[in-house]
């Protein structure tokens, strides 16, 4: 089986008063600032940014095991998100939600684990192939929806059958910070993947139950 897919007295009162003014001053600068931060954040993860703010990244940054939530789908755990989706959101229904997460995170890639430079995969119903990969950059795409995104690309190290050229990674980041889930592309073809944008596979780290995840994708 061939792995592949069909980003704070007087004087003393007076010097009390000041410092008081300043630690209020400091708390405003403090709060300000975070949130402009937040602020900043959240543009960046809806996808707007500037080129010079994104960095290179390392395998490390997805370090870890990660479980598909493609089964969650399929058994109706995920139904909750799909419904506060479009309850706050609104642009479709619930059914309309599902169908289209449907083709988004269909993949027969149960599990994958990510061992410094190794990454090993778990298909369902197969045996589990394991390969070194190695950075080979990254691309910025521009969505039919004027926002952007970041795929970070590595490439298989030494051939060995069956496992795929290239592995794409998109999780919302721009520069190096440990992944909370990602969406994964992945096959031989390094141009042809980043034309993907329908089928997005997407792991979360697989000691989450499907309450916890539903939680997880419910804060976003």
């Amino acid at each position: 089986m061939v792995l592949t897919q069909g980003a704070s007295v007087l004087a003393v009162s007076l010097l009390a008063l000041a410092g008081g003014q300043s630690a209020a001053a400091s708390q405003d600068e403090h709060e300000h600032s975070h949130d402009h931060n937040h602020d900043h954040d959240e543009d960046i993860y809806a996808g707007y940014f500037e080129d010079s703010q994104v960095e290179d990244r390392s395998l490390s940054d997805w370090e870890g095991d990660w479980q598909s939530v493609y089964p969650y789908l399929e058994n109706g755990t995920l139904d909750e998100v799909f419904a506060h989706k479009a309850k706050h959101e609104g642009d479709k229904t619930a059914d309309e939600y599902k169908a289209y997460y449907e083709t988004g995170y269909q993949t027969d890639m149960d599990r994958i684990v990510i061992d410094g430079q190794t990454v090993t995969f778990h298909p369902d119903g197969d045996e589990e192939r394991s390969g070194e990969y190695t950075y080979d950059g990254y691309e910025i795409l521009t969505y039919e929806a004027g926002n952007r995104g970041v795929r970070y690309i590595f490439e298989l190290a030494e051939d060995a059958d069956g496992l795929p050229q290239y592995i794409q990674f998109s999780d919302h980041a721009i520069f190096p910070t440990d992944a909370d889930h990602f969406h994964l592309y992945w096959g031989d073809d390094r141009d042809a993947l980043l034309e993907e944008v329908t089928n997005w596979p997407t792991y979360y780290p697989s000691d989450l139950d499907g309450q916890e995840i539903v939680h997880e994708m419910r804060a976003h």
